[in-house]
């Protein structure tokens, strides 16, 4: 029996190795090592008080922490009935966009492209592909600002608090947000040429079952109440436990999950698939001359919805400053609230995929119970599936061929693999 491991998966965050084992024509075991150290962040919240929760949980991760300190703090209110303004939840999203530039063009840009210029990394790329790697530098930049502009700084913000923001940013920084995103915008129109004349490697793949947070609007978004499956099946976002079940694993250390035996994926690519007939304007227009397939059987789209992803993005941002040039920032603190007991759980679609928060607090407002399962942990039965697919229909290319194809469709996913292996139980 041939074995071929790989004890570094490069261009990921975090660290990772992989072991797939042969027989012939016939793939025996595939085995997804994330073998990062445990983090223990939910452990470390309890008995905290409720005040401290974001700002400890999106220490989880540098690149999405919007995502968590936002999602947080959606679970805190959750639980103590805490209702928000629509401007603070129009503000909060604005974050919330920005974080999906910066994250999405950082993979994309500095992850990803180097695979299809046959390069080792963007430094490499560089030199001959200067003006693309300095274009989706800019584009992450233009995310980081709308953070920046909000949250108070790029990473872990610290202008996002219970019930609302500490300082509403002024109009004469919307506006000036506002010129860099549409500068951002129009230099998307080269990303999507450029991406469109790949050729994404392709293979026997399977029917996707995707996972995504059902938009509480119409509208394409990242937000919502209720989680859908591409087969149909919905569950309340409250109801994550009997939605799909996490396991340990015995060689890694975060905890696959699959809905009933079956491997699901979450992020760009699933949410285009269950909801990119909602895109609008120049997003609707990136997704069709970029041709994912829908429904999608290839992983390696995922890096193509997120092209797609950037420029929604950005759409939205836009609008969302028009919003406030026309109609203004109401002078307004945090809502008022009582501290009390309760439990808030909140899904919401962060770059890689479905993020879960689930808090309890007793009336002091300290945590009594959490659980937080992030999108590269959702994905890891997906990953060892589609690579034991992969393997099975490209048997013959060879085992550096083969090692390249495995690395290309785990960055696809764009693994955070420091985000989740933050809790292992031992027996």
């Amino acid at each position: 029996m041939a074995k071929i491991h790989m004890d570094h998966i490069s261009r990921v965050e975090g660290h990772g190795a992989l072991t797939v084992e042969l027989d012939g024509n016939t793939v025996r075991d595939v085995k997804l090592n994330y073998f990062e150290g445990m983090r223990g962040f939910e452990s470390l919240v309890l008995g905290r008080p409720y005040q401290e929760i974001p700002p400890i949980i999106s220490r989880i991760c540098a690149i999405c922490s919007a995502g968590h300190s936002i999602t947080a703090h959606m679970s805190v209110e959750k639980a103590m009935g805490i209702k928000v303004t629509p401007q603070t939840e129009l503000l909060r999203e604005l974050a919330f966009l920005g974080m999906m530039v910066e994250s999405h063009s950082l993979h994309v840009f500095c992850l990803v492209l180097p695979d299809f210029f046959g390069y080792a990394g963007v430094a490499d790329m560089a030199a001959k592909y200067e003006e693309e790697i300095a274009l989706g530098l800019r584009v992450k930049k233009a995310g980081n600002l709308v953070q920046e502009a909000i949250g108070g700084r790029a990473i872990h913000n610290v202008n996002l608090t219970v019930g609302g923001l500490g300082k509403l940013p002024t109009l004469p920084q919307l506006k000036e947000l506002r010129q860099e995103l549409q500068k951002s915008l129009v230099e998307m129109e080269a990303v999507v040429d450029l991406v469109a004349g790949l050729t994404i490697p392709e293979y026997e793949g399977e029917p996707i079952l995707f996972k995504a947070v059902r938009p509480t609007t119409d509208c394409y978004g990242f937000f919502g109440d209720t989680v859908l499956f591409s087969d149909g099946q919905e569950f309340p976002a409250d109801q994550y436990t009997a939605s799909f079940q996490e396991t340990e694993s015995e060689y890694s250390n975060a905890k696959p999950s699959t809905r009933d035996g079956e491997a699901f994926m979450v992020g760009a690519l699933a949410r285009i698939n269950l909801f990119g007939d909602r895109l609008t304007g120049k997003a609707q227009e990136a997704l069709a001359k970029l041709a994912i397939p829908v429904p999608s059987t290839n992983p390696l789209y995922n890096s193509v919805a997120q092209v797609v992803e950037i420029i929604y993005a950005l759409e939205r941002s836009i609008a969302i400053c028009d919003h406030f040039l026309e109609e203004g920032i109401k002078p307004e603190g945090p809502v008022e609230y009582k501290v009390q007991a309760g439990t808030g759980i909140v899904a919401t679609e962060v770059p890689r995929g479905t993020l879960y928060h689930a808090f309890s607090f007793d009336n002091n407002g300290r945590v009594t119970a959490a659980d937080v399962i992030t999108p590269t942990a959702l994905n890891q039965a997906s990953v060892e599936k589609e690579i034991a697919l992969l393997a099975k229909s490209q048997i013959d290319i060879g085992e550096e061929q083969l090692k390249f194809r495995f690395e290309q469709l785990v960055r696809a996913y764009d693994p955070c693999i420091s985000c989740s292996v933050h809790l292992i139980r031992l027996a």
